[in-house]
């Protein structure tokens, strides 16, 4: 599990409680049902409206990825493709479909099954390009919905709020409860913009950020498995997929490339 999320938004809503309480106020004060359910409401709903149900029913498998996914290093991919490398110009392509069963990630080992079955350069690139893509979009749908939340969410903060001012408002004859009335009533405000900051917004910015890092993956995997067919030498491999890493980690490729050889 990724615990930054979670100590991510829970740590919000923990400085943004504190410091209420510091200022005197009271925990309980914060907490209005109805202005919850105008603004929570009020954006699930309006979400809903704005995409498919095939779409609003990838949500639970989004947040799981949001908290589990693992995306796996480019090292150990550059390192993986290396020892591939090496297996089809001592052995033969054909030898590299032993080493399939034991590739977890599906879209490696589908580049390298249609590179055994002896399609041409062309055609795997262009499918593998293809896939690419399609997860991309996939991946952009599914930051929307948390985006188009983040959107919703402080509007309906304010309607609540309008709300609750216009039964303020029908109470002005008496004085004593406008200042309780009015306090109650910004909450909704309250909901909508902290909802929006502290959950909806976040979520959507890792998702997108873990949709760069798989896409990024997914390159390199593309640019080694064109590689490998192609029968490049495997230093050469490693140089050219080291052009993926970071400057630090393109350091620890060049010192692996110095014990080897």
């Amino acid at each position: 599990m990724d615990s930054a999320v979670i100590i991510g938004i829970v740590g919000a809503a923990v400085c943004l409680i504190g410091g209420f309480i510091l200022e005197g106020g009271k925990a309980g004060a914060l907490l209005q049902i109805t202005a919850a359910i105008i603004v929570f409401g009020g954006t699930i709903g309006a979400t809903i409206a704005s995409f498919s149900m095939k779409e609003i029913k990838t949500i639970p498998g989004l947040l799981k990825t949001v908290l589990s996914q693992k995306i796996p290093e480019p090292g150990e991919i550059i390192e993986l493709i290396v020892e591939l490398a090496e297996i089809a110009r001592r052995e033969g392509l054909l030898q590299i479909e032993n080493k399939l069963t034991e590739i977890d990630d599906l879209f490696l080992r589908k580049g390298l099954q249609l590179v055994v079955d002896g399609n041409d350069a062309e055609l795997v690139r262009n499918t593998l390009e293809v896939e690419i893509y399609a997860t991309e979009e996939r991946h952009q749908t599914g930051r929307q919905i948390f985006e188009a939340a983040g959107g919703y969410a402080p509007t309906m903060g304010i309607i609540g709020t309008v709300m609750g001012l216009v039964l303020v408002l029908s109470e002005m004859s008496s004085p004593e409860k406008l200042g309780p009335a009015i306090a109650v009533a910004f909450i909704a405000t309250l909901y909508g913009v902290a909802s929006a900051n502290v959950l909806w917004i976040p979520i959507a910015t890792k998702l997108g950020n873990l949709s760069k890092k798989e896409i990024l993956i997914r390159q390199l995997m593309l640019e080694g498995i064109i590689s490998v067919q192609a029968g490049y030498n495997p230093t050469l491999i490693r140089d050219r997929l080291s052009g993926f890493l970071m400057p630090k980690l393109r350091k620890e490729e060049a010192k692996i490339k110095e014990v080897e050889s």
